[in-house]
C-alpha cells in the first residue's frame, strides 16, 4: 500500500507539517504495508480484549495475558487492551496482575475471539504492593529501564505534610529525582531543570504541577489511577522535553457501584464521588480539594487584614462511555488555582486548566487506536492597588491545543508496533501589564507569541530471542515559530554582555518566522542473564522547543514560558544508560544499578544582572551553551513481609558550560547534588496499625557567593571579582518524617471504612537552608569599626510539623 499525494495533502492540512521528504513517504508506506500484511494473515488466530478490576470495572494497565503452552503473551496497554496472535489450537491462557488472583482458562482457538476478563483482588497480597502493581518479575524481564512506577496505595502509606498525600514529593524518594529545597515547585531529574520535565495528566500537559509554592502537587490522589516516570530509554511516542516524562492517568470511575472517598485534615479536605451512569457501560468520577487555612485564621485577623486570603483548590473530573465493542469515549478535565490576597491592596493567583477528549477504536483484532484532543492553559495574575487612579495589573498565560492519533499494532507475540502523529498549537502571552499612576496609564504589555509543533513517530517492541528484547523507534519533530508579531534581530556583543537590538520585522498571523526540524532516534535493549537477572542499555535523543525563563533559586509561578525563536534555538539532549537488574528470594527483594551520561545543547543561562521582568528585549539577555549530567543510581526494594520499603542512592553531577559565564569553564548547575540518599519504610504492626517513615540526606546545592566587596560611605556592595558562578554549596539537607495509620474495624457487609493518619514532618527540627544571602550588620559603621556583613541562612521550614487527618471510603 503506497501513500498517495492526496493523503499527503490531508496530513499537511491537518497537522501543519512541512512537505515530506522521500524518507517520510517510504516510512509511512512501510507502516501501512505492515498493517496490510497483518490483516491478511491466513493461518493465525487472535484473542484480544480488556483486563479489568472486578471490584470497580477499572481497566488494568500492565496486566499479563500468557499463552502457557507456548510461553508467549502480551501486556495490556494504557487502556487495559491486550491482543495475542497464535496458530490455531487449544491452549491454557493465564491472566495475571500483581495483587490480584490469577485466572487460567482453556480456550479452543480456531477463530479470532474477543475475551474481556475481570480479576479480583487478593487481600493477602495487597499489603505487599510497594512501588508497582505489575507482574513480579517485570523489572528484569521487560526491556524498559530508567522508569519508576508508584502505586497510589503505596503513596497513601507515606508520612504526610499537614495530612495530605503528595505524589510529587513521593517521586523525590526515588533515584535520579530531586528538588532544590522545601517550597520549590516541580522536581529535577538526572541533572535537568524543572521545565525539562513533561508532566501529563490524561495526556494534557500541566505547566505548573504545584500548589502552595511546591508543598503540594496538583494531583488529587483519590482521582489518580497510575503514575509512571520515564527518566531514560524514553519511547518515541513521547517527546517535547529533555529530562523526563511524568505520565499520570486518572481513574475512569466505578462502573458498578457508587463510591465515596475523602479526607479531612487540619488545613484542607478532599472528596471524590464515582459511580456508574449506565452500569458496566458508562461511569464518572468527580474529585475536589480545598484548603481553608484562611477561613480558620479569619477570626484572628484585625480589620486591616480581614480581607486577606490564602487558599488553593482543584477540581478533577472524568467520564467514559462504551459506544460499542469497538469504540469507547473518554472525557476528562482539571481546574485548579492558588490564591494569595492581601486585603484590597494586592493579590496574586495562578492556576492550570486542562481538558482531554479521547476516542478508542478497534480497527481489527490486532490494530488498536486512540485519538486524543486536549486543551491546556496555565495562567497567573498580579494586582496592586485598589484605586482607579493608582493601580497595577499584570497577567500572563500559555495556552495550547493538540491532536494526536496513535496506533498499537499487535503484529504477533514478538512484535508490538506503535506509530502515530501529533500537532500542537501554542499561544504565549508573556505579559499583559498596565499601570496607572495618578490617573496616567502606562502599558508595559509584551507581544503575544505563537508556534506550531508537529511530530511523527514509530517504535517496535520486539523479542529477538528468549534472552534478547529490544525497543527501537524514531521520532521526527518540526517546530514553526510564527506571527503575528515582531521578530527581533540582535547584534553581536562581548561574551556575557547584553546584546542590543538592531532591527525588527513584522509577521502576520501564522506567518512562519523560524522553523526547526529534528530526528530523535530511540533504542533500548535487554539481555536476560537468568530468570531473575538481566542487563539493559538505552539511548535516546530528545528535543525541547519551549522553555522556562527563570534565574531564581527555585522556579516561581510568575516565570515566563517562551518558545524557540529566531534568537533561541531548541534544546537537544542525548542520553545513554546502562543497568543491571536482579530479583532475590523469590522476588522478595529487587535490586537495580543504573549509570547514565546525558549531553545537552543550547542550554539557556543569563548574563549578570539580566532583566527578565516584562522585558521586550529579553532575548538579548540570554546566553546559550552546553550542559552535561552523569551519575549512577542504586535502588534496593523489599516487596514482601510485614516490613517493606526501599532505599535509593544517587551519585551525580550536573554542569553547564556557556560562553561568557564562569570564565568559559564548566560550572555546577543550580540543582547539582552530588549525593542523594533516601530511605522509605513501612511496617504492618497489626491488622489495624501500620507505621511508616522516610529519611533523606542530600548534598547542598550550589550558590554564588561574592568573593570581595566594595564599601562606599558606609554601604557594602557584594562583588564577585572572579566572576565565578555557583562557587559555594549550602549545607547538607537532611530530614526525618514518621507516620502511623489506624485502620477502622472491617466487618462483612460494612460499607463505610475509615482510618486515622498521624504524621510528623521534620521530626528533629532540622532547619535546612534553602538559600544564603549577605547583609550589613545593624550597627552603624565608624572609622574605628568598619562595616561588617553577616551571612543569613533562609530556611523555609524550621520546626517539626505534626498533623492528624481522617480518611474515609464508602462503597
Amino acid at each position: 500500500m503506497l501513500l498517495k499525494d492526496s493523503h499527503l495533502k490531508w496530513l499537511k492540512s491537518n497537522y501543519q507539517i512541512l512537505p515530506f521528504t522521500m524518507n517520510y513517504r517510504l516510512n509511512l508506506s512501510i507502516f501501512f504495508t505492515l498493517i496490510g500484511f497483518s490483516l491478511l494473515a491466513q493461518n493465525e488466530v487472535t484473542i484480544n480484549g480488556y483486563i479489568k478490576d472486578a471490584r470497580n470495572g477499572e481497566t488494568l494497565i500492565g496486566a499479563t495475558c500468557l499463552i502457557v503452552d507456548l510461553n508467549v503473551g502480551a501486556t495490556s496497554n494504557e487502556y487495559g487492551f491486550y491482543s495475542v496472535t497464535v496458530p490455531p489450537g487449544t491452549y491454557d491462557i493465564e491472566f495475571s496482575y500483581l495483587g490480584f488472583q490469577t485466572i487460567q482458562k482453556r480456550f479452543d482457538l480456531q477463530t479470532d475471539q474477543k475475551f474481556d476478563i475481570e480479576l479480583s483482588e487478593e487481600a493477602a497480597k495487597l499489603e505487599e504492593v510497594v512501588i508497582t502493581a505489575e507482574q513480579e518479575d517485570r523489572n528484569v524481564t521487560e526491556v524498559e529501564m530508567s522508569t519508576n512506577k508508584l502505586d497510589v496505595a503505596t503513596i497513601k502509606k507515606m508520612p504526610t505534610l499537614l495530612g495530605e498525600v503528595e505524589i510529587i514529593r513521593s517521586l523525590q524518594l526515588l533515584p535520579g529525582v530531586s528538588t532544590v529545597g522545601e517550597g520549590a515547585s516541580g522536581f529535577n531529574v538526572r541533572g535537568g531543570s524543572i521545565d525539562q520535565n513533561l508532566v501529563l495528566l490524561d495526556e494534557a500537559p500541566v505547566f505548573n504541577s504545584s500548589h502552595l509554592f511546591g508543598f503540594f502537587s496538583v494531583f488529587n490522589p483519590d482521582a489518580v489511577k497510575d503514575v509512571k516516570l520515564y527518566k531514560g530509554g524514553i519511547p518515541s511516542r513521547f517527546g517535547g522535553r529533555l529530562s523526563s516524562i511524568l505520565d499520570v492517568r486518572m481513574k475512569e470511575g466505578n462502573n458498578k457501584n457508587l463510591t465515596l472517598n475523602g479526607g479531612i485534615g487540619f488545613i484542607f479536605s478532599r472528596l471524590s464521588i464515582e459511580a456508574p451512569i449506565v452500569k458496566n457501560k458508562s461511569s464518572f468520577i468527580v474529585a475536589a480539594r480545598r484548603s481553608y487555612i484562611d477561613i480558620l485564621a479569619k477570626p484572628f485577623l484585625d480589620e486591616s487584614t480581614s480581607d486577606s486570603g490564602l487558599n488553593f483548590y482543584d477540581l478533577t473530573l472524568k467520564t467514559n462511555y462504551n459506544i460499542s465493542e469497538k469504540d469507547r469515549l473518554f472525557l476528562s478535565g482539571y481546574l485548579g488555582r492558588d490564591n494569595f490576597v492581601f486585603g484590597e491592596q494586592a493579590g496574586f493567583n495562578w492556576g492550570n486548566a486542562t481538558g482531554t477528549l479521547r476516542w478508542n477504536h478497534l480497527f481489527s483484532e490486532k490494530l488498536f487506536s486512540n485519538l486524543t484532543f486536549y486543551y491546556s492553559d496555565y495562567d497567573y495574575s498580579i494586582n496592586f492597588g485598589d484605586e482607579v487612579n493608582n493601580k497595577f495589573d499584570w497577567n500572563a498565560s500559555v495556552v495550547n491545543y493538540s491532536l494526536k492519533p496513535e496506533f498499537n499494532l499487535f503484529l504477533n507475540p514478538q512484535n508490538l508496533i506503535r506509530f502515530g502523529a501529533q500537532a500542537i498549537a501554542y499561544k504565549f502571552e508573556p505579559g499583559n501589564a498596565v499601570g496607572v499612576s495618578e490617573g496616567e496609564t502606562n502599558d508595559f504589555s509584551l507581544d503575544n507569541q505563537y508556534a506550531i509543533e508537529s511530530s511523527l513517530f514509530i517504535e517496535n517492541e520486539q523479542d529477538l530471542s528468549d534472552n534478547i528484547k529490544v525497543n527501537y523507534g524514531l521520532r521526527w519533530s518540526h517546530f514553526n515559530y510564527t506571527g503575528k508579531g515582531f521578530a527581533k534581530t540582535f547584534g553581536e556583543s562581548e561574551p556575557g554582555e547584553r546584546r542590543e537590538i538592531v532591527s525588527q520585522e513584522y509577521f502576520d498571523q501564522w506567518e512562519s518566522i523560524q522553523t526547526y526540524n529534528n530526528f530523535e532516534p530511540r533504542f533500548s535493549i535487554k539481555y536476560q542473564l537468568s530468570p531473575s537477572s538481566s542487563v539493559k542499555a538505552s539511548y535516546n535523543r530528545m528535543s525541547q522547543y519551549i522553555q522556562l525563563i527563570s534565574n531564581t533559586t527555585a522556579s516561581t509561578p510568575v516565570d515566563v514560558w517562551t518558545p524557540a525563536t529566531n534568537n533561541i534555538k531548541p534544546q537537544l539532549a542525548d542520553q545513554i544508560a546502562l543497568g543491571y537488574f536482579k530479583n532475590l528470594s523469590d522476588n522478595t527483594y529487587e535490586f537495580s544499578f543504573e549509570t547514565y551520561y546525558k549531553k545537552m545543547q543550547n542550554i539557556v543561562d543569563y548574563i549578570n544582572a539580566a532583566d527578565l521582568i516584562l522585558n521586550p528585549y529579553i532575548e538579548g539577555d540570554l546566553l546559550e551553551g552546553d550542559g552535561r549530567a552523569y551519575g549512577l543510581e542504586l535502588l534496593l526494594k523489599k516487596n514482601k513481609g510485614n516490613f517493606t520499603g526501599w532505599m535509593s542512592y544517587t551519585l551525580a553531577r550536573s554542569e553547564r558550560k556557556i560562553n561568557g559565564i564562569n570564565n568559559n569553564e564548566w560550572y555546577p548547575s543550580r540543582f547539582d547534588q552530588t549525593h542523594n540518599f533516601s530511605f522509605t519504610g513501612f511496617y504492618e504492626l497489626s491488622k489495624r496499625w501500620s507505621l511508616s517513615s522516610t529519611f533523606t540526606v542530600i548534598s547542598g546545592t550550589p550558590i554564588t557567593f561574592p568573593t570581595s566587596r566594595i564599601e562606599q560611605q558606609g554601604y557594602v556592595i557584594p562583588h564577585n571579582g572572579n566572576v565565578d558562578r555557583n562557587n559555594v554549596r549550602i549545607p547538607v539537607y537532611h530530614r526525618l518524617d514518621i507516620g502511623a495509620t489506624l485502620k477502622g474495624k472491617q466487618k462483612p457487609g460494612k460499607k463505610w471504612y475509615g482510618e486515622w493518619v498521624f504524621s510528623i514532618y521534620n521530626v528533629y527540627n532540622r532547619r535546612n537552608p534553602f538559600a544564603i544571602y549577605f547583609r550589613p550588620e545593624e550597627s552603624r559603621p565608624s572609622p574605628i569599626n568598619p562595616t561588617t556583613t553577616e551571612a543569613i541562612k533562609l530556611s523555609v521550614i524550621g520546626n517539626f510539623i505534626p498533623s492528624v487527618s481522617y480518611n474515609f471510603k464508602f462503597n
